[in-house]
């Protein structure tokens, strides 16, 4: 299903001032454009929305069949053809030829150049010939290291860009044919190569193949005869003899397949590699991995036009990591690492695009209301032409790239539109006679004829096209040139022009809360993630628009998915983190008017109200904010009201107001102790110690140790990052100690709280600082002892009471409370502490032991105590406790 949408994502329109008709253009790099005509390219400065400047010209060897740029060496590459011979050349240094009578250097690729040339070098264009064994029928160049791919019948030839040293402060770029990939049975029509993946196409087939480096049991990469592995041919049984018969004899009419990943290999096609390079080569390519075929069956109801059934458009779009979409980290085109990896191809009716790095899928399928010409991808768009309309398809690239980058996408923290969503086609712009399309930067380059050709070319008979033997590649010279052509650049707007059009554009499904809404939004989302991600295209005050708009859509499709009910609503809460909104600005956009005398909150805005109370966030809500999330989760999630109020974002409730609404309701649903609890915060909120008092002696202690279990907030809240006792722990310590220790206690047993934390929480709550202790503490590390909690470690354990015993006694420093447990409780309730020895006993009995306290600290101390400490362990405790006696007896 397509969306259709009538926007406007192309601006200003301008023509290249070329002399004659173009044969081949491409464009690339900052603002380079060629057109090769007859023997003749001329190159052109596009710069600005406005301007197209020639910048120089120059001649070729021949008429220009193929013609490719790559930024990475700045160069241009060509195949040229001469008295039915055809030549490879590329063409360097080609910004330093000032005029069209400029001296050129030529020469042969692998040639050494001599240190005295270098300064001619440096100031004057030089053409690299590559030579080579056969036919060149298409070039394809890495946009990233700039290596040239050529295919040949059944073998493709990798030239790998390099630098010949002539001194310090000069290098001439140069080339090596460093690797021959035979292909058997496929004579490619395109070819398409990036940093190792290679995609193949002929009329009815695509290949794509990832060349791996890495060598296997240290061996080398040989050419080994090749073979013919067909196993269709033998499953169809088709003799040696049935083969050499005419291909107007009889029709091959083979199935329609696609492959993927290592089921690629059964396609029957062989692929071997033979190394050409030099030993001393960083990169060779040692094993090839199959990653997609397929095949296209011919329609055999259209006998006559069998041009309809070829493919066309091979295209590998690579994407590069970019960082966080927040961040301020800059990439320089020495540095770009590539993310993800997508492959484009076209029938003349239908697209289809591949992701094909970490797994080889299927993304998008995409179907042309006309017959397409050629077509072109970009990061943020697919543009088709048709014989006279130029359309402009939304792509899903950038949602696919996101998933690869952040491993926090489709979290409660982040999300991206998915990559089914569907396709959008945005615009159809009406131009006459559309030829040719290539792309670079923001500028579309059109070649338009408006009379019809005058040579029509001889149609082939679709039996020889039915099989692939009878595959060919067409390198005829072009017609001679008539009038009525045009080159035009189309500038598309901003990436930030075109999101305000989509904003405005989705404000009419607003009201009508429909997935239409949803669907242009997340158009307008990916359509700036997708330029936040050419990060290098971007100057700085563009990715801060950028940014900002990216913000703002998450905020827009938070609303979408808070405002509507459907299976989605979840993704309100990651796309309102995105979007910087803080909850009260997100309940500030909320509709609270009541239809009908009642209100209703849709299923998103309640999930991240409810998920966004339950962290720790440092804001809290206004008085008047606050009523109204009360009476929302009231209206619509009861049962989470308690734990609602329990939030530090709460905490201007007005606890009339939250009493109001506790007591309304149905407690049947869930428990009646957690209701307690939270009137009991909120009547010592008011100061109404009658009704805390009420409330909590409508239960037993242990009831109320469950109740604070089921929501720790009402005793411990954070704020800031900082451990914050509540008001309500606060009164428990004064009033009731042993309920605040087992319910901290409780907390611990299920993973609640941690053991530092509950540390943290008691030096808080009792005001220490440093290594004072106090006794609250030291009453949670005996009941730990005690309960012989899993968690915790028994030497730390030990160690912390022994030290506090004995730094107790040799201080004579009571406790600042009265302990909670006596000596002989722990003996009574706790294996680790043994009986009290009868030396212990005279001590305690001495004059010097008077102090009450201090008899209590040395029984709690006494030997043998701690059973399961190590002897290395035990034997401390006898010196401290004889230190002790010689200091005070």
């Amino acid at each position: 299903m397509v969306q259709l949408y009538n926007l406007h994502p192309f601006g200003s329109q301008q023509v290249v001032p070329c002399k004659l008709e173009p044969e081949r253009f491409c464009g690339g790099g900052r603002d380079a454009l060629f057109v090769a005509a007859g023997c003749k390219v001329e190159a052109f400065a596009v710069s600005g929305q406005e301007l197209c400047q020639p910048r120089c010209a120059f001649s070729t060897l021949g008429r220009v069949l193929r013609l490719a740029y790559s930024e990475a060496g700045d160069y241009l590459v060509a195949i040229e053809e001469k008295n039915k011979a055809t030549f490879l050349r590329a063409y360097v240094n080609w910004r330093s030829k000032r005029t069209e009578n400029s001296r050129v250097c030529i020469r042969m690729v692998g040639h050494n150049v001599e240190a005295p040339f270098s300064e001619t070098f440096r100031d004057q264009m030089s053409i690299l010939e590559m030579p080579l064994s056969e036919t060149p029928l298409c070039i394809s160049c890495c946009p990233v290291k700039g290596d040239i791919l050529v295919g040949c019948t059944n073998k493709l030839v990798l030239f790998s860009l390099k630098y010949q040293v002539i001194n310090e402060e000069f290098s001439v770029l140069d080339f090596e044919r460093s690797l021959i990939i035979h292909i058997d049975s496929i004579t490619p029509v395109e070819i398409s190569f990036c940093v190792g993946y290679v995609a193949v196409m002929s009329d009815l087939e695509v290949l794509i193949l990832k060349l791996e480096s890495d060598p296997k049991n240290g061996e080398n990469v040989t050419h080994h005869p090749r073979k013919t592995n067909n196993p269709m041919k033998q499953a169809e049984g088709i003799s040696d003899e049935t083969l050499q018969l005419e291909p107007d004899d009889f029709v091959i009419c083979q199935k329609p397949m696609e492959l993927l990943g290592e089921k690629s290999e059964q396609s029957g096609v062989s692929v071997t590699l033979e190394s050409t390079g030099l030993a001393d080569e960083k990169i060779k390519y040692f094993h090839v991995q199959h990653l997609l075929y397929r095949r296209f069956a011919p329609d055999i109801s259209s006998y006559v036009l069998s041009d309809d059934i070829k493919l066309h458009s091979l295209q590998l779009l690579p994407i590069y990591q970019t960082g966080s979409l927040t961040s301020d980290r800059k990439n320089s085109s020495q540095e770009k690492e590539l993310l993800s990896l997508f492959c484009f191809f076209s029938l003349p009716h239908v697209g289809y695009l591949y992701m094909i790095v970490k797994s080889v899928e299927l993304m998008s399928v995409y179907q042309y209301p006309e017959r397409s010409q050629q077509a072109v991808l970009t990061p943020q768009f697919l543009h088709v032409i048709t014989s006279n309309n130029l359309q402009c398809f939304t792509v899903r690239c950038s949602a696919a790239a996101a998933r690869e980058e952040d491993p926090y996408v489709d979290t409660t923290l982040k999300a991206c539109p998915p990559v089914s969503l569907d396709v959008c086609a945005l615009r159809i712009q009406l131009f006459i006679g559309l030829k040719a399309i290539c792309h670079f930067k923001n500028h579309v380059i059109l070649l338009t004829k408006a009379d019809p050709e005058s040579i029509p070319e001889r149609r082939e008979s679709p039996k020889r096209l039915l099989s692939r033997k009878g595959t060919s590649v067409n390198l005829k010279a072009p017609p001679v040139a008539e009038a009525g052509w045009n080159l035009y650049i189309v500038n598309t707007i901003s990436p930030v022009q075109l999101y305000k059009e989509m904003i405005d554009y989705s404000n009419t499904y607003k009201t009508a809360k429909t997935q239409s809404c949803i669907h242009l939004l997340s158009e307008a989302h990916l359509l700036v993630r997708a330029a936040l991600m050419d990060a290098s295209q971007l100057e700085p005050g563009e990715k801060a628009e950028l940014l900002e708009a990216f913000r703002e859509s998450c905020g827009h499709l938070g609303d979408c998915y808070s405002r509507l009910d459907t299976q989605h609503s979840h993704l309100a809460l990651p796309y309102y983190k995105m979007s910087g909104l803080s909850m009260a600005e997100v309940l500030a956009r909320v509709d609270w008017t009541v239809e009908n005398g009642s209100q209703k909150y849709e299923r998103g805005l309640i999930f991240y109200i409810n998920h966004s109370l339950y962290e720790n966030l440092d804001e809290e809500l206004s008085e008047e904010l606050a009523a109204k999330v009360v009476q929302m989760f009231h209206v619509a999630e009861p049962k989470q009201l308690p734990h609602i109020l329990c939030s530090p974002s709460m905490k201007n409730i007005d606890p009339l107001t939250a009493i109001s609404y506790l007591r309304k309701l149905d407690t049947s649903g869930f428990s009646l102790i957690l209701v307690t609890l939270t009137k009991a915060a909120m009547a010592l909120k008011m100061g109404d110690l009658d009704m805390y008092r009420n409330e909590m002696k409508s239960h037993p202690e242990m009831k109320l140790v469950c109740g604070f279990i089921l929501e720790p907030r009402l005793l411990i809240q954070q704020r800031k990052g900082q451990i914050v006792p509540t008001e309500f722990a606060v009164h428990l310590k004064e009033t009731q100690p042993g309920l605040l220790v087992a319910s901290v206690l409780g907390l611990q047993k299920n993973n609640k709280i941690g053991i530092e934390e509950a540390d943290s929480f008691f030096k808080v709550l009792c005001g220490k600082d440093g290594d004072t202790i106090p006794q609250l503490l030291v009453d949670l590390w005996e009941a730990q002892l005690v309960a012989c909690l899993p968690d915790v470690v028994l030497q730390e354990l030990f160690f912390k009471l022994t030290s506090q015993y004995i730094w107790r006694l040799s201080k004579r420093q009571p406790p600042d409370t009265v302990p909670l447990r006596t000596s002989e409780d722990l003996i009574n309730s706790c294996s680790h502490y043994g009986l009290i020895s009868p030396w212990v006993n005279v001590l305690i009995s001495s004059d010097s032991l008077a102090d009450k306290n201090c008899m209590e600290e040395l029984s709690k101390l006494q030997l043998p105590s701690f059973h399961s400490w190590s002897h290395s362990q035990k034997t401390l405790l006898p010196a401290s406790v004889f230190m002790f006696c010689v200091v005070h007896v």
